[in-house]
């Protein structure tokens, strides 16, 4: 491993509509806990903007992806998803997240991980997080990856190459079931949720049952407080029911607000992360809400117009819409697959805080923190 003098070698990449940094497993510590205290450090968690590290100071900026050559039968790559907290020293090994996911197949050929074969690489991919595959195509030309492309996705601007991820039997990667309660509805605080784990857990509630259209914009229920701590109670109630652990500290399972899609796609999603509104979707929240619209008896199934499989579910979001395609592989898994694409930004080293700059934050630090979080709610223009 590099030393701290010297800079851990890093890419910042982007994935979808999220970015962060991506390590090789080789120049990170082994220990677990060695290796956390080091992300903490490098993106500058316990501040609400992480001025003293590489983070964005958004849970959609401040995610790390440690890839490494795979040993398991059938991969080429192991990835290994962290959500690093922005305001808290913690981070989160429980989820997958599918937007880094997008950028795990470039970043390996890149590193010499995987050699490129043609027009389109197929790289197959083992998620440590939940113990699925995932395979990716990745355009790629000259032995290279190719960026340039014609593909836009919603809440990124411009175009890039399509990437095409496939979702292999996504269900039950940290609970174990599609359903893990073994119900299609349950009751909690009073109205009606549907307890799902399909590519990431999740607890769906209808909209009109909060009060809602479904159609607000992100910083409007951001600014909700009652929302928000209810859909906070909601989940931590529903992760009990699911056999999460310890869900105040982790970010599943994540709420999603349904409704029906007033533009004519399959239905509309507000999905939390878990305390704030994403702007779009993330890659495996629209994995598991297209699952859920062909699965009889949920909530996405109630809303949504009828789907069978071989299916394609278009989930509508505030950035735009996001579309996935459900079939059947020959073994008879579901697979899910999508459209994302990816970017390399930089590369180089990126180093630890000095001892003294970790070490306290001051005695007026919770009134910043206090003051960051209402100005970043409140969309004011630096």
């Amino acid at each position: 491993m590099t030393n701290d003098l010297q800079g851990i070698p890093c890419v910042l990449m982007r994935g979808g509509t999220s970015k962060g940094p991506f390590f090789l497993g080789s120049d990170l510590p082994q220990d677990a806990d060695a290796r956390n205290d080091m992300l903490l450090s490098i993106m500058g968690s316990g501040h609400p903007l992480q001025i003293n590290g590489i983070g964005g100071g958004h849970p959609l900026t401040s995610k790390v992806a440690i890839v490494s050559p795979s040993t398991r039968p059938g991969a080429d790559v192991d990835y290994q998803f962290i959500q690093v907290q922005v305001l808290d020293k913690a981070v989160d090994l429980t989820p997958n997240c599918g937007n880094m996911l997008a950028a795990v197949g470039p970043f390996a050929i890149e590193a010499g991980l995987v050699a490129a074969t043609g027009d389109n690489t197929c790289i197959h991919i083992f998620n440590i997080n939940t113990g699925k595959y995932i395979d990716a195509w990745v355009p790629t030309a000259n032995g290279g990856v190719r960026y340039e492309g014609d593909a836009g996705i919603g809440g990124v601007p411009g175009t890039a190459a399509p990437i095409v991820l496939t979702f292999v039997d996504a269900a039950g990667g940290v609970t174990g079931s599609l359903l893990p309660t073994g119900n299609a509805i349950d009751e909690i605080d009073g109205i009606p949720v549907t307890c799902l784990d399909c590519a990431i857990p999740m607890v769906l509630i209808h909209a009109e049952d909060l009060g809602l259209t479904g159609g607000e914009n992100p910083a409007d229920l951001d600014e909700n407080r009652e929302l928000i701590e209810r859909l906070q109670r909601i989940r931590i109630l529903a992760a009990a029911r699911m056999k999460i652990d310890h869900a105040e500290e982790k970010v599943v399972p994540k709420p999603v607000i349904l409704s029906r899609s007033t533009d004519g796609w399959t239905i509309r999603a507000r999905y939390f992360m878990p305390w704030q509104c994403h702007l779009a979707i993330a890659t495996t929240g629209a994995v598991g809400i297209a699952t859920a619209c062909a699965t009889e008896g949920t909530i996405a199934w109630r809303i949504a117009d009828p789907v069978s499989i071989p299916a394609r579910v278009t989930v509508e979001h505030p950035s735009g819409r996001f579309e996935v395609a459900l079939s059947y592989d020959d073994k008879g898994d579901l697979m899910a697959g999508v459209l994302r694409t990816a970017r390399r930004l930089f590369e180089g080293r990126v180093f630890l805080q000095p001892p003294s700059a970790a070490a306290g934050q001051g005695e007026d630090f919770d009134l910043i923190r206090k003051n960051a979080v209402q100005l970043a709610e409140s969309e004011v223009e630096l």
